[in-house]
Order: C-alpha cells, then sequence, then structure tokens
C-alpha cells in the first residue's frame, strides 16, 4: 500500500446497547412528604355538617310549604269554652269561704292550729305572756336546729313569711310543739324546698331520726319519725318525735319531747289531726 493511499472509513451502523442494568440504580436518600395528619377526618366531618345542615333546611322547607293540619276533634263534646257566658241561673255558685283553702290560710293562721289536749299546761313561754301564737323566726330557728344561723338564712332566701305555734307541757318532762310554716308565693316554692330539704337529711343518724320514718296518713309524702334516745351524763334521757308534712304554702312541723320512749300513736294522731284542719 502506497503511503498516498487513503483507508476507506468504516460504514457508520448502530451504535452498541449497553447491557441493561440487573438492579435498579441507587437514588440519594431524599425527604419524602408526608400526608398530612387528620385532613381526610376534617373532610368526612365537614361532608356529614353539610349533609346534616342540607337535611334540615330541605326539611324545613318542605314542612313549611305543607297546609296546616287541622286538630283532631275533642272525643268528649263540651269541652270547649261556651260562645257566651252562662246565665245567672246556670252558672255555678262560688266555692264558699269554708271550702275555699286560700280564704282560709290567708286569714288568721293560727285558728287553724291543733287546740291543746284537755288538762295540758300551757308553756313556759306562753305563761310568761311571750307567745301570742306567733312564733318569731329567729327562735324557732334557735328551738328546733342544731345550727339556727344557718336556718335563718336558709328560711329569708325561700321567703318564710310567719310560723304560726301552739305548744304544751304533759305529765312530768314532755313538751309538744305545732308549728305552721307560710312561705310567699314567688319564683321559688318556698314550701316545697324547705319540706323537701328536711326529708331528705332525716335519714341521717348525725342531724336527723336515721330512718325513713312512717308515711302520715292524709299527707302525699308527709311522714313521721322516732329518734334514737339520747343519753348524757348527769342527765335524764332524752326522746324525741316529729311530724312533716307539706300542704300548698304551708309546712306542718310537730315535735314531741320526753324523757321517757314516744309511742307512733302519739306523734301519728297529732299530724292527722293537724291536717284536718288545714
Amino acid at each position: 500500500m502506497e503511503p498516498n493511499d487513503t483507508i476507506p472509513a468504516a460504514p457508520e451502523g448502530p451504535a452498541p446497547v449497553p447491557p441493561a442494568p440487573t438492579e435498579p440504580p441507587a437514588v440519594a436518600d431524599a425527604p419524602v412528604r408526608r400526608r398530612p395528619r387528620g385532613r381526610t377526618t376534617l373532610i368526612i366531618a365537614a361532608a356529614a355538617l353539610l349533609g346534616i345542615s342540607g337535611g334540615v333546611a330541605v326539611g324545613y322547607g318542605i314542612q313549611a310549604e305543607r297546609p296546616p293540619t287541622p286538630l283532631a276533634a275533642l272525643s268528649q263534646p263540651g269541652l270547649g269554652h261556651p260562645a257566651k257566658p252562662l246565665s245567672a241561673d246556670r252558672a255555678p255558685a262560688p266555692l264558699p269561704a269554708a271550702q275555699d283553702r286560700r280564704v282560709r290560710t290567708d286569714g288568721d293562721l293560727r285558728k287553724l292550729l291543733v287546740d291543746r289536749p284537755k288538762g295540758a299546761k300551757k308553756t313556759i313561754a306562753d305563761e310568761l305572756g311571750l307567745d301570742n301564737g306567733w312564733l318569731p323566726l329567729g327562735r324557732y330557728a334557735e328551738t328546733y336546729y342544731d345550727d339556727p344561723h344557718f336556718m335563718f338564712e336558709s328560711f329569708s332566701e325561700l321567703d318564710l313569711r310567719r310560723v304560726a305555734s301552739v305548744g304544751w307541757r304533759q305529765g312530768k318532762h314532755r313538751e309538744t310543739g305545732v308549728q305552721l310554716l307560710q312561705f310567699r308565693s314567688g319564683d321559688r316554692n318556698g314550701a316545697a324546698e324547705h319540706f323537701g330539704d328536711q326529708l331528705m337529711y332525716m335519714p341521717w343518724d348525725r342531724d336527723g331520726a336515721g330512718n325513713q320514718g312512717d308515711p302520715v296518713k292524709g299527707s302525699r309524702e308527709g311522714r313521721y319519725f322516732l329518734y334514737p334516745v339520747e343519753r348524757k351524763a348527769g342527765y335524764l334521757p332524752s326522746y324525741r318525735a316529729r311530724a312533716l308534712a307539706v300542704r300548698g304554702d304551708i309546712v306542718l312541723d310537730i315535735n314531741i319531747f320526753d324523757t321517757v320512749p314516744i309511742g307512733k300513736k302519739d306523734i301519728r294522731t297529732l299530724a292527722e289531726r293537724q291536717l284536718e284542719r288545714l
């Protein structure tokens, strides 16, 4: 081959293809974007709220467009108000004062108290002229409650109107007191609240009688209780019985104290007699 001769170029052809990698190439570590937590829950809650609101709105609209439904007829005729007032000969007579409880209780409440038993003596305060049938709130709280200051405030909050009272002595040491507590009418039913509070603590030993008591006949929820005997060195034993009942705006509170056991019949019959007069 001469020096001037040129070597022909090799024909162009497809470039050789490198063999496919058997493993994926390594990728450098990159931060992974996590899905925000709670988004799905919020979407579901919003959809539920939207569905409820839409349902209520649609239901209200449908109900508002419906014609009013007439009420069913009364099953008994003549129960509605008459078109015209009844004539004088057909109108019912007014309730007599003897049967109108409001007339009786708004009057002299002392007249509704039970009478002293025959042979019973007046209390010492009555003999001294301190009692005229009305018992001051402070003296009532001090006589029958362990915490008179608290009870005085409680009676003031419940708007206690007045306390009618009668008491007597029998035998050597028995003393009986009957009180009618009348509360004013207002936003609170003071009589019902005071009666309920007294019944609530009566079953407890420390402050009350330590038992559930027995029902008073003629009263819906009235009860009478016998307390356990109290003994203290140097003193005679102390027995107590109590009866509680409510009728309208009046609470009946009866207490009997003695140095000998008090029978259930004594407190029960006295409570029933007093209820008959209310």
